[in-house]
């Protein structure tokens, strides 16, 4: 019996994993199943393995924490890879800023609510279509990816609202004269015109790329006009960066691609390379009014997560992993141009930044093909090649390699999807 098979008889079905592969190890950019088969994972745990599986100096960090202190409790003392990884995260982020450590990427957005509500004393808070925050009570309130999330949970967290975010390859509006649509302007000034008044607003929330909405990357001006609304009316704009941080677009925070800063950005997913670990990152300015207790859990800031994070940030900056990731990404980025060029009935889109890349499978007239993309994750697994879908319907297929990634290895990985393809389309 594998270890899909055990799983099922001791677990509910909400355990069912995107495959049905069993895994013995983690190494680099590869996964040994149980049957000993190297499988080159394009998955990375979904963005958590950004630096590879079981790096290293990731591995040593952990030993040597392990010996030290394996938990202290950040409610009770404090410890030195918990503060030292919170010095390191806040030179990065401009040095006027401040951390709070939790344990993953669900309670890092909650607790960038909380404080935005806290802070600013209001209580409505704006999300987007398309958005995917997490799988709490509080996170799926904010979520539109897929109602799948929502489903049997209503009533949800109250005052939430959601406005249009630009996808332009579906867009229905026509672009005009302008670098986007009008209307996606015009939904939220609606919004406050309508449904709720700007000043009643805390926080607007957005992933600065979204990412189980379908890797959909917004354009610059968007994120610009959001940033002037968020100003104008003394709305906090938190960025959701749980699988857009760390490295994925080939800079360490991805809102560095757009020239937009947060008032407050929440990490996790790849903060720690595998270890549970989150963090919010917010302006001194608006965490310096977070009071102790109002805000708090037992795990957050593990002192073996933190030391894993710090050897983390050492590999991705001192190591040229986020140089590679711009090389590596604009390699993979050219080599889906192509197949799309290719397929053309096939390959509606191809989009991304750095190494957050994805193709949208379509047929005729650009209607989503999910049938053809979920044969094509199956296939690829059966040729050692691992990949994960993404999007409302289901017919995106992204590409979340590490950042340590060769051009040897992405050959590899587009030589197996093109074969896919054309085996397809000859059935």
């Amino acid at each position: 019996m594998n270890l899909y098979e055990r799983c099922m008889k001791v677990m509910p079905p909400i355990a069912k994993r995107a495959t049905t592969m069993g895994v013995v190890k983690g190494e680099g950019c590869y996964l040994i199943d149980e049957n000993g088969r190297k499988v080159l994972d394009f998955a990375s745990g979904v963005a958590v393995c950004n630096i590879g599986h079981n790096h290293p100096k990731v591995v040593s960090a952990a030993k040597k924490q392990i010996d030290l202190l394996i938990h202290g409790g950040h409610n009770v003392v404090y410890y030195e890879s918990y503060v030292k990884l919170a010095e390191k995260l806040v030179e990065l982020s401009g040095g006027d800023t401040m951390v709070y450590f939790s344990n993953s990427g669900a309670e890092a957005n909650e607790g960038a609510i909380k404080l935005a509500k806290y802070v600013t004393k209001r209580q409505a808070v704006i999300a987007f279509r398309g958005s995917f925050h997490g799988r709490t009570l509080g996170t799926i309130s904010l979520t539109s990816s897929n109602s799948a999330y929502r489903k049997n949970y209503e009533a949800l967290l109250p005052s939430v609202y959601f406005t249009e975010y630009p996808n332009l390859y579906r867009t229905p509006y026509q672009k005009g004269d302008g670098p986007y649509p009008k209307e996606y302007r015009e939904c939220l000034e609606r919004l406050f015109e309508t449904l709720i008044d700007p000043h009643c607003v805390a926080a607007i929330i957005m992933e600065p790329i979204q990412g189980e909405g379908g890797y959909i990357v917004p354009p610059i001006e968007f994120m610009h006009y959001i940033r002037e609304t968020c100003d104008k009316y003394g709305i906090m704009l938190i960025f959701d960066e749980i699988q857009t941080g760390m490295g994925r677009t080939g800079k360490l925070f991805a809102y560095e691609n757009f020239g937009v800063r947060p008032d407050v950005f929440t990490l996790a997913k790849s903060i720690a390379s595998g270890f549970p670990l989150s963090a919010i990152v917010g302006r001194k300015k608006y965490m310096e009014k977070w009071p102790a207790g109002a805000h708090g859990g037992t795990f957050g800031g593990n002192p073996v997560a933190c030391a894993a994070g710090l050897a983390t940030l050492d590999v991705l900056i001192n190591d040229g992993m986020l140089d590679n990731a711009v090389k590596a990404g604009q390699y993979m980025k050219n080599k889906l141009f192509a197949l799309q060029k290719k397929y053309p009935a096939v390959i509606g889109d191809v989009r991304g930044i750095g190494l957050m890349l994805a193709i949208e499978i379509v047929q005729k007239n650009a209607v989503p093909d999910a049938a053809l993309a979920a044969k094509i994750k199956e296939k690829a697994l059966e040729k050692r090649l691992l990949l994960l879908l993404c999007g409302t319907y289901h017919n995106v297929i992204r590409f979340i390699a590490p950042t340590i990634v060769t051009e040897k290895e992405i050959d590899f990985a587009l030589d197996v999807l093109d074969k896919i393809i054309a085996d397809e389309l000859q059935k």
